[in-house]
């Protein structure tokens, strides 16, 4: 029996050719030459090649102790047999298996955001060996910290660093987006990007399925896979909802005595455009996220996002860009470039944004780092703690100081002051007590946030509140550009959560927006976790929603996307249940039979799917670039 489905299954689809011919030359052989015998036997020829597949499914399914669809179409097309309806026999046989075609068909189209992923997946490198020629190796076979040639118009096939030369990457198949970006020595680049200009030597840090490449393509493909909680209601419907027809075929039989009638019933009865409705709407929803650098963890990620009324944001590195930079140092009682040096070390020590921005800013001043440091403890929230015989060295924020009760004259406070009220994030160092420097860092705004997030106001969602470790002023002059409605301040990763669980406790459905590392508490408290980045390891895994390209115009298009989608389950599902409804009203007012019951019953599994086609051509509303630079400035 296997061997025969095995055949069956791959010609399928030449057996429904084959029953289409058999029904035109039974067309022609009765209409036109008259021939009503030889009409007759194609139509029983047809009915016969029809029902064999059918028949096959239907006892594979019953074997698994599932009652299915096809059970109901196989007796209705024996029933349909045994009283001589050949012609409708047949035609229910075709109608069913070229329904199952073009679902088959509009399914894998749905897909085709994974397989054309698939087609890019880069599978040889150029190696560089030791003494520095290259040679061509398979993807496989790379490690980490292997390093790889990529020239002009090649595919980058690891996931690193360039640690030589520079060049335009398009990374499309990454972020969504085409247009080139210039990478130059220190800058991360993605496996599956194109090297539109320039020549690049890669330092590997992962490969193949580690790749953030890898791990896209794993995801959609896992999250067209799962179900969304209307899907699941529809396959336990459909288990209890396909045994029903079947016992109410069996009773109109036994009180009408009318078997054509209750043939008919079954054929009607069956719910193929209710089962194909929402996991088609499902994938070709996810497909089309995974097309624009959205990528939606499954049905119920998609179904929970479109429920959401409350978005909470992180600040640096997601409403702002994460680059920051120094923008003004004032030193007390001591050499400036000495006391930068020092501070330069001790941000060595950690990988805090700020700072890395104080970092670059001594190698642009040519400031070295000075040695002989302390053992440095992190004061989580605060910053960093040292001490020798010598000193004691503090280097954070006001709440360190403060702490440790580090002397600030009237002077300093009112420069701190005047750094904060400018929107900077301050970095003070204190060494005995008195402070010795104070740093002044910002970040700029992404310039598409306002309009991304007016976008989200606008496709329903009723709250947007930042919440942020910063100092209240500088959350205060970000939050004034933008249509946040609560901001809250000087918070650590522990206080967010607990604005998350307080937002959920007053009924609100809640996503949080970070950058998938110090946020990641908060990303799985919320109800949907969105990681804005370049798909970092721990946003990958924490996160429900991931935006690959880290944008608010695709946080917009992933609220409105998943809201079309549930929408086009819903409508998916009115117009399968109507069609069958109105199909039984037909039936019992006489205008409906089984030949054109059946007809109508395929057309509407058709428009289901064209319904949900709609959402693969849903395009992005790309925010005017020059309109939203002058309204960030």
């Amino acid at each position: 029996m296997t061997k025969l489905n095995i055949w069956i299954a791959k010609h399928q689809n030449k057996m429904t050719i084959l029953i289409a011919i058999l029904i035109g030359l039974s067309l022609v052989f009765n209409y036109l030459m008259h021939f009503e015998a030889a009409a007759t036997i194609f139509m029983i020829l047809a009915s016969i090649v029809g029902a064999i597949p059918v028949a096959l499914h239907a006892f594979t399914a019953l074997q698994n102790k599932v009652i299915s669809i096809e059970l109901l179409v196989t007796i209705a097309v024996v029933g349909a047999f045994i009283i001589g309806e050949y012609e409708e026999s047949a035609v229910v046989t075709f109608l069913f298996l070229f329904g199952n075609y073009l679902e088959q068909k509009t399914l894998e189209k749905t897909r085709s955001s994974v397989k054309s992923l698939t087609k890019m997946a880069p599978t040889m490198a150029e190696l560089v060996v030791e003494n520095g020629q290259t040679e061509m190796v398979d993807v496989d076979d790379l490690d980490e910290g292997d390093r790889v040639l990529v020239k002009t118009g090649g595919q980058i096939p690891v996931d690193g660093k360039i640690v030589q030369g520079t060049g335009y990457m398009n990374e499309a198949s990454i972020t969504g987006e085409s247009t080139p970006i210039k990478k130059g020595i220190g800058d991360k680049v993605f496996a599956g990007s194109l090297t539109d200009n320039g020549t690049i030597t890669v330092e590997t840090t992962s490969v193949g399925e580690d790749t953030t490449f890898g791990k896209i393509i794993e995801l959609v493909e896992e999250a067209q896979d799962s179900q969304s909680p209307a899907a699941r209601f529809i396959d336990k419907f459909a288990t209890y909802y396909t045994p029903a027809v079947l016992i109410i075929g069996i009773l109109v039989w036994i009180f009408t005595k009318d078997f054509p009638l209750a043939i008919t019933v079954l054929v009607l009865g069956c719910p193929g455009a209710l089962v194909i409705g929402a996991p088609v709407s499902n994938v070709a929803g996810i497909g089309n996220g995974a097309k624009n650098g959205i990528l939606m963890k499954g049905g119920n990620a998609v179904n929970t996002f479109a429920q959401v009324d409350t978005l909470v944001l992180d600040k640096t590195g997601t409403l702002t860009t994460g680059k920051m930079s120094v923008t003004i140092v004032d030193n007390f009682d001591g050499d400036k470039e000495k006391l930068l040096g020092l501070l330069t070390a001790v941000e060595k020590t950690s990988n805090h944004p700020l700072g890395q921005a104080i970092i670059n800013y001594a190698e642009d001043q040519n400031i070295k780092p000075a040695s002989g440091l302390p053992t440095l403890d992190t004061v989580k929230g605060q910053g960093l703690v040292g001490q020798t015989d010598d000193f004691k060295i503090l280097v954070g924020n006001e709440k360190l100081m403060k702490a440790n009760q580090v002397n600030i004259n009237d002077l300093q406070k009112k420069i701190i002051e005047q750094r904060m009220q400018a929107g900077d994030s301050v970095v003070s160092m204190a060494i005995n007590q008195e402070l010795r420097l104070v740093v002044g860092v910002n970040d700029q705004l992404r310039f598409d946030a306002r309009e991304g997030l007016q976008a989200l106001k606008d496709a329903g969602l009723k709250k947007i509140v930042m919440l942020t470790g910063d100092n209240k002023l500088a959350a205060q002059r970000i939050a004034a550009k933008l249509p946040i409605d609560e901001v809250h301040a000087e918070l650590l990763p522990e206080d967010k959560v607990e604005f998350v669980k307080q937002f959920q406790a007053q009924g609100s459905t809640v996503a949080f927006v970070g950058d998938g590392i110090n946020d990641s508490p908060s990303l799985a408290t919320a109800d949907i976790g969105i990681g804005m980045g370049t798909g970092t390891d721990v946003a990958i895994e924490t996160s429900d929603i991931i935006l690959v390209k880290s944008s608010f115009d695709a946080l917009a298009h992933a609220y409105i996307l998943a809201k079309k989608t549930v929408a086009n389950t819903k409508e998916n599902i009115v117009i399968a249940v109507g069609t069958v409804a109105l199909l039984l009203l037909g039936l019992i007012v006489g205008v409906i039979h089984m030949g054109s019951g059946m007809f109508v019953h395929e057309l509407s599994i058709l428009v289901v799917i064209f319904n949900a086609m709609r959402l693969i051509r849903n395009k992005s509303s790309k925010l005017d670039t020059d309109q939203v630079l002058k309204t960030a400035n």
